[in-house]
Formats: structure tokens, C-alpha cells, sequence
């Protein structure tokens, strides 16, 4: 496949911050495989100091595949991988964890589960054993760090200030003392490590100094960070994104994100605009 003119500079596109706005059927995927070549094959630029970030497994491994199948080879030291992935592995390296300090879906429903049975809520057994309420229960905390709100001023939608608020404390406490990290864990203490030890962060920045996120419109507000944070001293981040896509507001997802990012980054902007995917009446029909 050809790339069309847009594509082209996307793919060129040397140094700084760029953000693509790719709707569907753009060739996004395809795009950032051969951005990655570009900075291989003409600027020259180690395989290992590229990073690529993306939100689910699947997707990462698609995309190693999709750029292995353009540069014609297997192997690579190009770093795919989720947020969570990445990050986890990165505290891995700097506090020595293990598949043990991570906490399951299974034992964070039961932690939860033991926490509010000692509550006023516990008489209910009936409510206890609804598996939207320990879900959304769940989804409350999650979207507590993901934003990072403090706890002492947050409102809860629907829980009561105090009593979710005690809820949350007596649940960080507990995994505290069990050694354990939770899936929203990864991105917090990846922040606050980052933000506490700049040496170690120096150690990251120089390890990746090009950074790609595909789906950029599903990033929420910790991830945005704490690529920042990786980013301001290079300012390579090639970001791919559609704000009309964001699948990922219940884990607190921010579309506005991809403003910040143009904003804070002063980000090139490139439009992918040609639909390759759909037939032309449907294009046509959608303008």
C-alpha cells in the first residue's frame, strides 16, 4: 500500500512533539509501523530507544507484528507494550517486585468485600452479593488515582463522602500491609517514583527517548503525566489519535488530554483524512 501525502509527512516527521489525528480506516496502524522504520532506516535512531505504547495486549502485539512485517524481519529491539505493562515493568526494576505483589481481580473483590461488611452496608447481605455494586465500587477508586483527586476533598457519586472515603483509606491500608499493587497502582507509584527519584527518571528518559502512543484519545489524566514526564527531556512523542473514538471513560479516560497535549508540547499537528476502510458512499454520506 501506498502511503497518500498526509501519511508521508507523519512518517517523516524528524524531532518534537507531533500529534495525528487519524479517523477510522486512516491506515493509523500502518502509519506508525513505518514511522518507526523512518527513524530506524533514515535518522538513524537505535531500535532499543523507541518506545511504543498502546491499551491493550492484543493491540501491542499487532502492532509488532504489522512493523515486523514492514521491515521485513522477526525480531526487534523496538519496546512494544501496554501503559500498565510498561510501567509495571519499570517498577519491577527498581523495587524488585513479583507476579506475587500484584493484586488479582479475585482478591481485590474479596478485600473490598471484607472492608465494607464491617461498614453499616454489611447488614445487607443482599447488596453484598450484587456484582455491580463491588464493580462500580471498584471503578470509583480506580477513578479516584487514575486522576489523581485527593481523597480528603473527593465526592463520591454515589457512596457518601465519608463512608467511601473511609471505604478507600481502610482499602490502600490493607493492600499496604499485604505488599500488594492494584491495576491503577502501576500508573500511581510510576508517577510518584518518577516525580521522588529524578535520577531514575534521567534513567528512563535517556532509555526512550522516542515515544509513540497509539489511541491517544483513550489516555486518561496518569498516563498523560507520566509520559510527560518521560518526554520533557527529548520531546519526542508521536501521539495517534481520534477525540470521536475514546472507548475508555470508565477508567478515566480524557479526550481533552490530546489538547493538553498539543497545548503543553506546542505539538505539530498532521490529519489523516482519507478512509480506506469504508465504501465511498458511506464516506460520502458521513461528511
Amino acid at each position: 500500500m501506498q502511503l497518500n501525502h498526509a501519511q508521508k509527512e507523519a512518517v517523516a516527521h524528524k524531532e518534537g512533539p507531533c500529534m495525528v489525528l487519524a479517523g477510522p480506516g486512516s491506515g493509523k496502524t500502518l502509519t506508525i509501523a513505518k514511522r518507526i522504520e523512518y527513524l530506524i532506516m533514515n535518522y538513524k535512531v537505535r531500535p532499543e530507544e523507541i518506545l511504543v505504547l498502546t491499551f491493550t495486549k492484543y493491540a501491542a502485539k499487532s502492532m509488532k507484528q504489522r512493523f515486523a512485517k514492514v521491515m521485513k524481519q522477526q525480531a526487534s529491539a523496538v519496546t512494544f507494550g501496554t501503559f500498565h505493562g510498561v510501567y509495571y515493568g519499570i517498577l519491577k526494576w527498581a523495587y524488585k517486585l513479583t507476579s506475587a505483589n500484584l493484586l488479582t481481580e479475585e482478591e481485590r473483590k474479596n478485600l473490598l468485600t471484607g472492608i465494607v461488611s464491617k461498614t453499616d452496608w454489611g447488614e445487607d447481605e443482599e447488596l453484598l452479593r450484587e456484582e455491580d455494586f463491588l464493580k462500580n465500587l471498584s471503578e470509583e477508586i480506580g477513578n479516584v488515582k487514575n486522576h489523581r483527586y485527593n481523597i480528603e476533598t473527593y465526592e463520591a457519586k454515589q457512596y457518601g463522602e465519608n463512608r467511601f472515603r473511609d471505604i478507600y483509606t481502610a482499602y490502600e491500608k490493607e493492600k499496604k500491609r499485604l505488599h500488594k499493587l492494584d491495576f491503577e497502582d502501576m500508573l500511581l507509584e510510576c508517577s510518584l517514583l518518577f516525580e521522588s527519584r529524578p535520577d531514575i527518571l534521567a534513567k528512563w528518559q535517556k532509555r526512550f527517548p522516542y515515544i509513540l502512543v497509539d489511541e491517544f484519545q483513550d489516555i486518561n489524566y496518569r498516563q498523560y503525566c507520566i509520559v510527560r514526564l518521560l518526554a520533557e527531556r527529548h520531546k519526542n512523542v508521536f501521539a495517534v489519535g481520534d477525540d470521536d473514538q475514546a472507548i475508555y471513560s470508565f477508567r478515566g479516560a480524557r479526550p481533552a488530554c490530546m489538547q493538553m497535549f498539543v497545548r503543553e508540547f506546542a505539538a505539530t499537528q498532521i490529519l489523516l483524512r482519507t478512509n480506506y476502510r469504508s465504501h465511498q458512499d458511506i464516506v460520502e454520506a458521513s461528511l
